[in-house]
């Protein structure tokens, strides 16, 4: 302490012109020390519990084994400041990203000409060679429901991440359509699905079982959407020998509102347990229908493939059927479990003649109780095999069908609450796409939580360094004083 002191009283410091170039220096170092730390990229420190503002330990170990080169193009993005923070963490992780902005896009002829775009458009891409994945600000978030509210979530590492991984790729999964019987166009009511489902590299052909002749070999899942008249004995025959050989089946089905038989295509549900009767489901629990209109069903959406999506997932079905299990004694003859991922309230019911014009339930109508109305089922077929099929008793719900909200206001049937989501989460689930994460941030309050040796640190820059600058300030003044 006493050397301290006899350092102050030394004259250089106390001369006027001398402490202001001291000051300088300090200032010039702080400034130094400043662009030193923008230059090296310094990962920020991030004590939020839910890591907001950092890469997840899931994405590092994504891009811990990246071996190709990529490159994140942000496309007038200037009015995005958080956006391009959050790439360039990115580069923090692996240097095999590079980051490149053009935020004057009225001066890239070649890049409007290449993506269509107009001068005051902004998009994120992707590449790595000749691939690429193009976001848009609107693949960036979406919303948890909570009633009738909702929140934006982000999804920015989830989109970046994920395309990073899909590019990179070297195999796609192979997803077939049955075509052929389809009662709606498929190519047309379910185009958004399809599309997202070919842009998140999945490989999509539609499947004649007739001209092939089987279920190809390399398929990873196969869809089955509502059918417009019965399969063949051959098609059903082919379609159950896929099961057998643990095979993987999406189905989207509205076959509960049209009064088609369909004898075959009932044998390949039964593979599962599974009976879907004639009727719609209407809800008289108000908060659990959309915009007065009983026939659309909002209900909960949980899965275990789903758990690590850290927000409330909700699907609104319209028309939907009700989803019936064999009794247990059954399922275990047929090696068969089950998951429920949605199911409706205790108030809702069956309703099988449509010309009734009253919204609650009448003498005609089923018995209110819940229904599934989405489900995960299992088939063992050996120890080493088994086939999964997830089903979902309405296909209007993943449609690009328009629905009238309220007055003027028209949506898509797929953006109605998660539907989409939780429709390509189920796909990737059965194709197993394990490299895929699903990363979603909403912007609630996060309490301080930290350890501590953290919160010792923390404090000590923000209460005491201050103090002791402060001291310091003091002693030289009080010495100044002195001399005079």
């Amino acid at each position: 302490m006493k050397k301290f002191l006899e350092i102050i009283k030394n004259k250089w410091l106390i001369k006027g012109t001398t402490t202001i170039a001291l000051v300088l220096i300090v200032i010039a170092c702080y400034i130094l020390l400043n662009w030193a730390v923008e230059k090296i990229n310094i990962e920020d420190l991030d004590f939020t519990e839910k890591k907001l503002y950092s890469l997840s330990d899931e994405t590092k170990d994504k891009l811990k084994n990246l071996d190709k080169d990529i490159t994140i193009e942000l496309i007038n993005l200037s009015e995005y400041d958080y956006l391009k923070e959050y790439a360039n963490k990115y580069t923090q992780v692996t240097d095999r990203i590079k980051i490149e902005e053009i935020d004057d896009l009225s001066s890239r002829a070649d890049l409007m000409s290449e993506y269509n775009l107009e001068a005051s458009d902004s998009l994120i891409v992707v590449k790595t060679g000749d691939k690429e994945k193009k976001l848009s600000i609107s693949d960036l978030y979406t919303y948890e429901y909570t009633n009738s509210t909702y929140e934006q979530v982000d999804k920015t590492e989830e989109a970046l991440t994920n395309a990073i991984v899909e590019i990179t790729l070297d195999e796609k999964p192979q997803i077939y359509i049955l075509s052929g019987k389809t009662f709606y166009q498929t190519d047309q009511a379910l185009s958004s699905i399809i599309s997202k489902l070919k842009s998140d590299s999945n490989e999509v052909e539609y499947l004649d079982i007739l001209s092939k002749g089987s279920v190809p070999e390399d398929c990873d899942c196969l869809m089955i959407t509502t059918l417009e008249k019965d399969i063949t004995e051959l098609e059903r025959d082919k379609i159950i020998e896929y099961i057998k050989k643990g095979g993987k089946i999406m189905m989207l089905t509205s076959q509960n509102i049209l009064e088609v038989d369909t004898p075959n295509f009932d044998q390949v549900l039964s593979q599962y347990g599974i009976t879907i009767g004639y009727g719609a489901i209407f809800e008289q629990d108000s908060a659990k229908i959309l915009q007065g209109m009983p026939e659309c069903v909002i209900t909960d959406a949980n899965a275990s493939f789903m758990s690590d999506i850290d927000m409330t997932m909700k699907m609104c079905f319209v028309d939907a059927g009700k989803i019936q299990f064999a009794d247990e004694d059954k399922l275990t003859e047929l090696g068969v479990e089950y998951e429920t991922i949605a199911q409706t309230g205790e108030k809702s019911f069956v309703r099988t003649n449509f010309d009734i014009n009253s919204y609650t339930r009448t003498d005609l109508d089923g018995e209110e109780g819940a229904s599934i109305v989405g489900a995960l089922v299992t088939k063992k077929i050996s120890d080493e095999v088994k086939s999964e099929l997830i089903i979902y008793s309405n296909e209007i719900c993943a449609s690009d069908m328009p629905l009238q909200i309220s007055g003027q206001y028209y949506t898509y049937a797929k953006d109605l609450y998660n539907n989409q989501d939780v429709i390509l989460n189920s796909i990737s689930h059965l194709t197993e796409r394990t490299d895929t994460i699903t990363i979603r941030k909403t912007g609630e309050n996060e309490r301080y939580t930290v350890t501590e040796q953290q919160d010792a640190i923390i404090k000590t820059i923000i209460f005491v360094v201050p103090v002791i600058i402060i001291g310091i300030g003091i002693v030289v003044w009080q010495v100044r004083r002195r001399k005079k």
